[in-house]
């Protein structure tokens, strides 16, 4: 008997059905990500997707923004918006702003280039990387430096001796902070690894001659009210595995190929069906997961969904991004 569960992109609401052990039923008013109610109203805990850890974490990191000078945003390129933190622009107040979106050898040229006209529209400067390589490191300690010494020019007009600036690296868990700050470093200060929560304490770091750099980990809002970019954190393995099902966001991430505009969302349709021999137009995203499932997993949906994540996580579907400007 199956059971449906819905996802949602754009503005358009997608049916993503299901085996009944996987998926809530849509009567049961589901959030994939924090809590439900089941028809007789009452309220069950479906997962603890916002670690202790990470609730610590935010009140330390908003006590310690008072001292900073300037805070270091980094999100990922493949969901430049949805790995914004939502409350971040309140607790940086005035402070200097600088907006790094890391991983861009995972995003096509066309994606970069829409992307950064979307920023420059909005004002605000940002700076591609890919901290794994090294690649655009050198202009976010430029730009850090640039900063400081108009810090200490205007500190010099006032009769003050000149200080170390003070930055604060902020992010979702797993957008690459810590892979940023050893390449800032030029050594390995900061444990990394392609796993969100790595990260559990504020640390000061040193980055260079006069400039100080505080490590934080990553944080990210209390509640996700947008399950599709909840959705596409989970795709893009920026929040921990315990908060989800496999199954689910793989499927979910297939809607995205099927909706995703332009050559990045061609490519990604195109290399599915060339690695698995199946189309997904020929099917709905559920479906493939079933299908993929019993064709080479013994009937596992999770292990199919597993597969599907982390064949695109590891670029072997195409490195597209899953957000572009035109739909905002």
């Amino acid at each position: 008997m199956r059971a449906l569960a819905w996802c949602f992109f754009q503005n358009e609401k997608v049916q993503c059905a299901g085996e009944s052990e996987l998926f809530y039923p849509e009567e049961e008013k589901e959030d994939l990500f924090g809590q439900r109610e089941d028809p007789s109203g009452r309220t069950i805990k479906v997962v603890q997707w916002y670690p202790g850890h990470i609730a610590r974490a935010e009140r330390l990191l908003k006590q310690q923004l008072k001292l900073v000078d300037m805070v270091v945003e980094v999100r990922d390129a493949r969901i430049p918006l949805s790995t914004g933190h939502p409350q971040l622009p309140t607790w940086i107040g005035k402070r200097k702003h600088l907006l790094i979106l890391n991983r861009d050898d995972m995003i096509s040229t066309e994606d970069r280039e829409q992307w950064s006209a979307y920023f420059q529209s909005q004002k605000q400067y940002c700076i591609f990387t890919n901290a794994q390589m090294g690649q655009g490191v050198n202009k976010v300690h430029k730009a850090a430096s640039i900063i400081g010494e108009s810090i200490n020019e205007k500190r010099a007009k006032r009769g003050l001796q000149p200080r170390s600036v003070r930055i604060a690296a902020v992010g979702f868990p797993n957008v690459g902070k810590s892979a940023l700050i050893n390449r800032l470093v030029g050594k390995r200060t900061c444990h990394s690894a392609p796993k969100p929560g790595v990260t559990r304490q504020l640390r000061w770091v040193r980055i260079g001659e006069g400039i100080d750099l505080l490590d934080a980990p990553g944080v990210l809002p209390s509640r996700l009210t947008d399950q599709a970019a909840a959705a596409r954190l989970a795709i893009c393995n920026d929040i921990g595995e315990a908060a989800y099902t496999t199954s689910l966001v793989a499927a979910a991430m297939l809607t995205r190929f099927l909706y995703l505009p332009g050559e990045g969302g061609e490519d990604l349709r195109w290399n599915l069906e060339k690695r698995y021999g199946k189309a997904i137009e020929d099917t709905t995203p559920e479906e493939y997961v079933e299908w993929l499932a019993i064709e080479r997993f013994k009937g596992d949906p999770e292990q199919a969904g597993l597969r599907l994540l982390g064949d695109y996580r590891k670029g072997y579907l195409g490195n597209a991004a899953l957000e572009l400007p035109v739909e905002f």
